[in-house]
């Protein structure tokens, strides 16, 4: 990996650990803005890690661009000699797949999809090889996903499966956005998922529906209370397939004040997950389910 920095104006550094998205490119990036986070560097004010890429927002007053460029080069220097090891959530999302609202707002707007004539879910699973729609959702739920940035819609999640490179499912988006997502709805675009945290536009594939609210500016939710977002980069997600009793349940649970998502505690190392990607996926769902 080369890292690239750049100046955005006179307060931002941005900098891509990678052209190519990867666990080692988000890492690293995490590694790092983590880093500066803990050390306190004096001017800056705001630190934004994305999928393999950072943007640091910093006073110029306090500290000058090119000082702040050292501290940076500094501290990637020190995350490349340390061990991966995050310690982080593993959270179980329930989804509604292939539900009536994604369905009724997909079909309104086939003109703008590549594959007019099928839906969302036949037509990811056709164009990544799936003998059918119930086995793309196996190999979508199958394994778990990274949370590597929390953005662009206040609270969506963006989510990278983990899985080897030859395993990764890849959609693209509409041809041209629609007007209308239900909240809540699980997309999909290029390699990553997302869950889409409030009603409107979009572009990326409609999968199902989750009845897990992620994100609520009044902070009435229980489990949202402290803050209004629910998910952090570094975050392990793992999508569980429901049926509309569970799907109704869940909501009346949400509505009543009673539900709260399954939350376990771990210590993710990037080295172990590379020695055995399917062993230590289920080493994941063992210590989430506590088997």
């Amino acid at each position: 990996m080369k890292t690239r920095y750049s100046f955005g104006g006179d307060e931002h550094i941005f900098v891509e650990v990678d052209e190519e998205m990867s666990l080692e490119a988000f890492f690293k990036s995490l590694s790092i803005t983590n880093a500066v986070r803990e050390s306190r560097i004096r001017g800056v004010t705001e630190i934004c890690p994305a999928n393999a890429s950072y943007q640091i927002k910093f006073d110029p007053d306090q500290i000058s661009p090119d000082d702040l460029l050292a501290e940076l080069k500094g501290l990637e220097s020190a995350a490349d000699k340390t061990e991966a090891v995050l310690q982080t959530r593993i959270i179980e999302v329930p989804v509604f797949y292939n539900d009536p609202w994604t369905h009724e707002t997909l079909m309104r707007f086939r003109e703008r999809h590549q594959d007019p004539d099928s839906t969302d879910l036949e037509y990811a699973a056709r164009i990544n090889g799936f003998e059918s729609v119930d086995a793309f959702i196996a190999a979508h739920s199958g394994a778990p996903w990274f949370v590597t940035m929390v953005g662009f819609v206040a609270g969506l999640p963006f989510m990278f499966q983990m899985v080897d490179r030859a395993r990764q499912i890849e959609v693209p988006k509409y041809l041209r956005p629609r007007t209308d997502t239900p909240k809540l709805t699980v997309g999909y675009g290029g390699c990553f998922a997302c869950i889409y945290s409030v009603r409107g536009a979009g572009g990326y594939q409609m999968f199902g529906i989750t009845p897990m609210p992620i994100f609520d500016p009044k902070q009435e939710i229980s489990y949202l209370r402290d803050f209004m977002v629910f998910f952090k980069p570094g975050d392990i997600v793992k999508f569980k397939p429901i049926d509309r009793a569970a799907y109704d349940h869940d909501v009346a649970e949400v509505e009543a004040g009673r539900f709260a998502p399954l939350v376990r505690e771990f210590t993710f190392s990037l080295d172990e997950f590379h020695a055995d990607i399917d062993g230590y996926n289920a080493k994941i769902a063992e210590a989430l389910h506590g088997n």
